[in-house]
C-alpha cells in the first residue's frame, strides 16, 4: 500500500457518508428543525447549558471524544497488520460510531440536554437508569485511569510538550476571560490564542520541564518512575479542579484551541504522507492471532473492538455528546456537524496514524515483517506514532525531528488532557444523578457527597490509584471493553428512540444491527480478557477486573430491560417518552 492512495482513500469515504448517510439520518430520522429552541437557549444557566459558536462546540466535541483513542487503539492493533486495523476503522466509524455519537447528541438536545442514562430510564425503566448510572459511573473510573496512565507517560517522556501543555491551559483560561468577560471580538480572540500557542510550543522546546535527571531515557526506570508519579498526583489535582469549574472558563475556549492544533497536524501530516508517497514496509496482515492485548496471544474478533476503541466507536461519545455537548448545541442544524462530522474526523486522525506507522513502523522498531505480529507489542505503540508522523514531516518539509516530535506528543497530550477532565466532569453528573434518584440530595450528607468537587475528588483519587502502578498497555483494554459496551448500551436506547419516538421505520434497523453485533462481540471480548489477560499486581487486578465483572452483570441486566422494553406497545411508549 502506498501513503498518498490510502488517505485519499479515506477521504473520500468520510466526504461521500457525510452527504448522503449522515444527511439522511438528519433528515429522514432526527428530522433536526432549526427553529426548535435548544436546551442551551431554554435553560441557560451560564454553567453547563451555554450556546457555543458551532465551531467552538465542535472543537469542544471533537477534542474531548477523540483523547488518545484514535491514536493509541490503531498504534497497537496494526499488531495485527495495517489491513484489518483500518478496515475495522473504517467500517466502524460509518456504520456505527457516527450513527451512535449523533443519535446520542440529537436525543439529549431533545430530552433537555439530559444523559443518554437518564433517557435510558425514561424510556425503558426506573431500574434501567439506574443500572445504567453504575455502570457509566464504573466506565468513567477506567477513562479516568487510561487517560491518567497514557498522559502521565507522555508528559514524562517528552519533557518539551510538557512546558507547552501547561502553558496552553493558561491561554485557554486567558481566551475564556477575553471571549466571555471582556467579550472581545470572537477572531480576533481565536488570532490572539494561536499565536500564543505558538509561543508556548516554541517556549517548551527552550524550556523541557525535568522532574528527575534520566527521567526521559526508558531504561533508567527508578527516574521514570518517580516524575511518572509526579505527574499522576498533578494530572488529580488539575482534574479535580478544571471538571468543576464553568464550561466557558477552561472547557470550551481550551477544547476550542484544541481542534486548531488537531486540525493544523491533520493538515500538514495529511499533505506530508500524500507528498510522499511512500510504500508501506509494515505488513498488511499478520494473522488472526497476535500479541496485543496486555501482550498475550489475542483473536482479532473479538478483541478488536477492545483495542481500536475511538478511532471506530466509543461508548464515551456518548456521554460526551448527551453529557455537555447538547447543553451547548445553539441550532439543532448544527449536530451533523459536531456530532457527525467530530465521529469521521476521528476516523481520518486513526487513517494518519496507520499510515506513518505502516511507513516507518519497521524502521522504528526494528521489528521485521516475519516477526511483526508477535513483537511489535513489546517496542511499538505510542512513541512509533509519534516518531513516523516527526518522520513523514523531516522527510517531506524537512521539519526538525525533535520539533515534529514535541508537536505530535504536544497534539495528543492536549487530547488527552480534554478528554481526561471531560470523563472527570461526567463522573461527577454521573455520581450526582445516581443518588439524586436514590434520595434526596439537597441536605446532610447527601449534599456532602454530591458536592462537586467532592463527587469530582472520589472518581480522580481512585482513578490514579489505578494508574499508579500500571501502564496504558494494560489498562486500555479494559477501559476500551466497558467503553465499548456502553456504546452498544447506548446504541440500543437510540433504537428505541428513533423506532418508537421519531418512528423512523426501517431506519431503526440501521441503529439496532450495530448494536447487537457490537452487544455480542464485546460481551465475548470481556469474558476473554477476564480469564486470558493477567494482570501486573493485586490493586490493578482487583480494580480492573472487579470493575469488568460489575459491567458485565450490569450489561446482561441492561440488555434484558431493552428486551422488555422493545416488546411494550408503541402506544404506551410514546406517552412515557414525552419530553420532560
Amino acid at each position: 500500500m502506498n501513503s498518498a492512495v490510502l488517505i485519499l482513500i479515506a477521504a473520500v469515504i468520510y466526504v461521500f457518508f457525510y452527504m448522503t448517510y449522515g444527511k439522511a439520518l438528519q433528515n429522514k430520522v432526527v428530522r433536526a428543525d432549526p427553529n426548535r429552541p435548544t436546551p442551551a437557549h431554554r435553560l441557560y444557566d451560564g454553567v453547563d447549558y451555554v450556546p457555543a459558536h458551532p465551531l467552538v462546540l465542535y472543537g469542544h466535541h471533537f477534542a474531548s471524544i477523540a483523547g488518545a483513542g484514535p491514536i493509541v487503539g490503531p498504534a497497537l492493533a496494526i499488531a495485527w497488520g495495517w489491513l484489518p486495523a483500518i478496515l475495522w476503522i473504517w467500517f466502524g466509524n460509518v456504520f456505527i460510531g457516527a450513527v451512535h455519537d449523533y443519535l446520542a447528541l440529537m436525543a439529549s438536545v431533545r430530552y433537555d440536554g439530559k444523559s443518554i442514562q437518564w433517557i435510558a430510564g425514561k424510556i425503558m425503566s426506573k431500574r434501567t437508569g439506574v443500572a445504567f448510572e453504575i455502570y457509566i459511573w464504573f466506565t468513567l473510573l477506567l477513562v479516568v485511569a487510561a487517560f491518567v496512565a497514557v498522559t502521565a507517560k507522555l508528559l514524562t517522556t517528552t519533557p518539551q510538550a510538557a512546558t507547552a501543555t501547561i502553558l496552553f491551559l493558561l491561554i485557554a483560561l486567558l481566551l475564556g476571560w477575553l471571549l466571555y468577560r471582556v467579550k472581545i471580538n470572537f477572531y480576533l480572540g481565536t488570532a490572539i490564542g494561536l499565536i500564543l500557542l505558538a509561543l508556548a510550543v516554541w517556549i517548551g522546546l527552550k524550556h523541557p520541564l525535568i522532574f528527575v535527571s534520566g527521567q526521559t531515557d526508558v531504561t533508567n526506570v527508578a527516574a521514570y518512575t518517580t516524575a511518572y508519579h509526579y505527574w499522576n498526583i498533578i494530572l488529580m489535582i488539575y482534574i479535580i479542579v478544571a471538571s468543576s469549574l464553568p464550561v466557558w472558563m477552561l472547557l470550551q475556549p481550551r477544547d476550542y484551541l484544541n481542534a486548531y492544533i488537531l486540525w493544523f497536524g491533520l493538515l500538514i501530516g495529511g499533505i506530508a504522507f500524500i507528498g510522499i508517497a511512500k510504500t508501506f514496509e509494515a505488513p498488511a496482515y499478520t494473522g488472526f492471532v497476535a500479541n496485543v492485548v496486555a501482550k498475550q496471544p489475542s483473536p482479532f474478533w473479538p478483541t478488536i473492538p477492545l483495542v481500536i476503541a475511538c478511532g471506530a466507536l466509543s461508548g464515551f461519545h456518548s456521554l460526551v455528546g448527551s453529557g455537555t455537548s447538547s447543553k451547548q448545541l445553539d441550532n439543532e442544524l448544527h449536530g451533523l456537524l459536531v456530532g457527525y462530522g467530530g465521529m469521521f474526523t476521528e476516523g481520518f486522525l486513526s487513517t494518519i496514524v496507520i499510515t506513518a506507522i505502516g511507513v516507518y513502523g519497521v524502521k522504528l522498531t526494528g521489528v521485521s515483517v516475519a516477526e511483526w505480529g508477535s513483537q511489535y507489542i513489546f517496542k511499538g505503540g505510542l512513541g512509533t506514532f509519534i516518531g513516523g508522523y516527526a518522520n513523514g514531516l523531516h522527510d517531506f518539509y524537512g521539519l526538525d525531528m525533535d520539533l515534529g516530535k514535541t508537536f505530535a506528543t504536544l497534539w495528543i497530550s492536549a487530547f488527552t488532557l480534554t478528554s481526561l477532565d471531560t470523563a472527570t466532569r461526567l463522573g461527577r453528573f454521573a455520581w450526582q444523578e445516581l443518588f439524586g434518584m436514590i434520595a434526596d440530595t439537597g441536605k446532610g450528607i447527601m449534599r456532602v457527597i454530591t458536592n462537586k468537587w467532592v463527587a469530582s475528588a472520589i472518581i480522580a483519587l481512585l482513578g490514579t490509584a489505578l494508574a499508579w502502578n500500571s501502564g496504558y498497555k494494560v489498562l486500555w483494554p479494559a477501559f476500551a471493553a466497558m467503553n465499548q459496551l456502553l456504546a452498544s448500551i447506548a446504541l440500543m436506547t437510540s433504537a428505541l428512540w428513533v423506532a418508537k419516538v421519531q418512528k423512523a421505520g426501517k431506519w431503526s434497523y440501521a441503529v439496532l444491527i450495530p448494536a447487537l453485533f457490537l452487544w455480542v462481540t464485546v460481551t465475548a471480548a470481556i469474558i476473554w480478557y477476564i480469564f486470558e489477560v493477567p494482570l501486573p499486581n493485586l490493586l490493578t487486578t482487583i480494580g480492573t477486573k472487579g470493575a469488568l465483572l460489575v459491567g458485565l452483570v450490569l450489561n446482561v441486566l441492561l440488555a434484558y430491560d431493552f428486551y422488555l422494553a422493545w416488546k411494550r406497545p408503541a402506544e404506551e411508549y410514546v406517552k412515557e417518552a414525552t419530553p420532560a
